[in-house]
């Protein structure tokens, strides 16, 4: 069987020509069909060997691909190629043994999202493949996905991406910390999980000139509801790049980009290595003992806080500001367990 990226382009292709009996299909114009139709879907030119193509027939031809009823059929020396019957097409067929494990492995995949509200159709979407293409299975034991069911806030979500989706105006009744409830109005532009937790990320008229998008913790909205008002759009801010510069999802506005120097005993760099700290993480200096790195972010609390689940195994180099945060929550740390 042929796997790489650009076989069912070719299945389809082929299809299209072997119940195509208004002209002949001889392997110069299979290759020709092929090309073709990688290009329109991909726009790569991509030149596809003889060998490949004769590859692609025989997967069709096979109990793996869909036994496909093909005719060789010569034409003086040269042999053309079409289905027995016109109307014959691989669309039309049930799907291959291979592309019902491939679909039986991507559905009990996604099915293992349960408890997130917007993966609740997932159960029904399974039921009807399994009715219909007999697909059994549990992978339960196999893959797990760190999440929180039960996290306050989350059943919030669909109604809160439909909102972003469909640009409609909240009004959101939001606890703040240690103080009593607001009701705000929203206008929803992104949703963004870190460390189990969800926040939506929006516009607030009455706050625009002091915070610019307000991030708001799903498990701190109490309740919400559409309004009649205009949405204003998103047509400036690029998430991506909006949370580009930081750890976590806290960025304020008025802090500069700062170079973070950090020295790591060579264990913990182990572990950093291979999951960085920041996507700007680059090493200075590196010795049996110990590796000094260099991040460029803005500050935050969640940035805080990961250095101080390394404790005693990162040294803080500079800024002083940073080296004076984390002194400052340690000590309270202490001061706490004493």
């Amino acid at each position: 069987m042929s796997t790489n990226k650009h076989a069912q382009i070719r299945y389809r292709a082929l299809d299209k020509c072997f119940s195509n009996f208004g002209r002949k299909f001889f392997i110069d114009d299979l290759i020709e069909a092929c090309s073709k139709a990688i290009y329109e879907y991909t726009g790569i030119e991509n030149g596809i060997q003889r060998r490949q193509i004769f590859d692609d027939i025989t997967y069709m031809e096979s109990e793996e691909g869909w036994l496909i009823p093909l005719q060789r059929l010569k034409d003086g020396k040269k042999t053309y190629y079409r289905y027995e019957d016109s109307r014959y097409s691989i669309n039309q067929q049930q799907l291959s043994p291979t592309e019902l494990e491939q679909l039986k492995d991507t559905i009990y995949m996604l099915n293992r999202f349960n408890g997130m509200p917007q993966f609740d159709w997932m159960q029904e979407v399974l039921a009807r493949f399994e009715s219909s293409f007999s697909l059994k299975g549990d992978v339960s034991n196999v893959v797990s996905f760190d999440q929180n069911p039960d996290l306050k806030g989350l059943n919030y979500f669909s109604d809160l991406f439909n909102a972003i989706i469909n640009k409609r105006v909240l009004r959101i009744k939001y606890k703040r910390f240690s103080k009593p409830a607001i009701d705000m109005v929203i206008h929803p532009y992104h949703l963004k999980q870190y460390n189990n937790r969800w926040f939506l990320l929006g516009y607030n008229p009455d706050m625009a000139k002091k915070i610019p998008v307000m991030n708001l913790p799903l498990d701190r909205i109490e309740e919400f509801s559409t309004i009649n008002e205009n949405y204003i759009e998103n047509k400036e801010m690029d998430f991506l790049d909006f949370f580009y510069d930081v750890v976590g999802v806290t960025v304020y506005q008025d802090k500069p980009i700062e170079k973070v120097i950090l020295k790591i005993d060579t264990f913990t760099y182990n572990y950093i290595e291979t999951k960085p700290l920041h996507a700007s993480q680059k090493v200075k200096e590196k010795t049996d003992t110990y590796t000094i790195i260099e991040l460029n972010i803005i500050l935050n609390y969640e940035f805080e806080t990961i250095l101080l689940g390394f404790a005693d195994r990162i040294e803080i180099i500079e800024p002083l500001s940073l080296k004076e945060a984390i002194k400052k929550r340690a000590d309270s740390i202490i001061k706490k367990n004493l």
